[in-house]
């Protein structure tokens, strides 16, 4: 199967940002995001226990050739990729459920981005999960790759698989 997975780094997208938000009351596809709210926001800040995660130049590209590595190993196919400052999308074609790719994709990440300077085994990286949405068709994979690539305004990091 092939999915469309979306994750953001620890702290930077909290529930009741004015951008608005996905919550168990607010998750179809389609349709709106939770409204900001500011007391819920606040109340979210203080329960962080660590500060925003953001990704650099050098950790922009670390995620990357992490997402390489562990789809070579574990043999999946890597369609996109696009590393931004504070967030991931990815689309990418594995014989595993998409939860599974999402936190194969994290843990290889965070194993890379330990053994930067300046960086702690303790950090906290990634918000707990994210967005994993199939893609049932190539109109599908086209669009999602189509997005992720040139629909994210400047590139950062991005990665785009020849087209056979």
């Amino acid at each position: 199967m092939r999915y469309f997975i979306t994750f953001v780094c620890y702290g930077t997208r909290l529930h009741g940002d004015e951008a608005g938000s996905v919550d168990r009351d607010h998750n179809v596809p389609g349709s709106r995001f939770a409204e900001g709210n500011a007391e819920r926001l606040d109340m979210k800040r203080r329960q962080m226990e660590q500060a925003p995660y953001l990704l650099d130049v050098l950790r922009r590209a670390t995620v990357l050739a992490a997402f390489h590595e562990v789809c070579l190993y574990r043999g999946w196919k890597l369609w996109a990729a696009h590393v931004r400052t504070n967030h991931v999308h990815v689309i990418v074609e594995a014989d595993v459920r998409p939860e599974m790719v999402m936190h194969s994709l994290k843990s290889y990440a965070t194993r890379s981005l330990n053994l930067l300077p300046e960086e702690t085994n303790d950090r906290r990286r990634w918000a707990r999960h994210g967005s994993t949405r199939w893609l049932w068709n190539d109109t599908d994979v086209q669009e999602a790759i189509r997005y992720v690539v040139y629909g994210q305004g400047e590139p950062m990091e991005v990665y785009l698989a020849e087209l056979a």
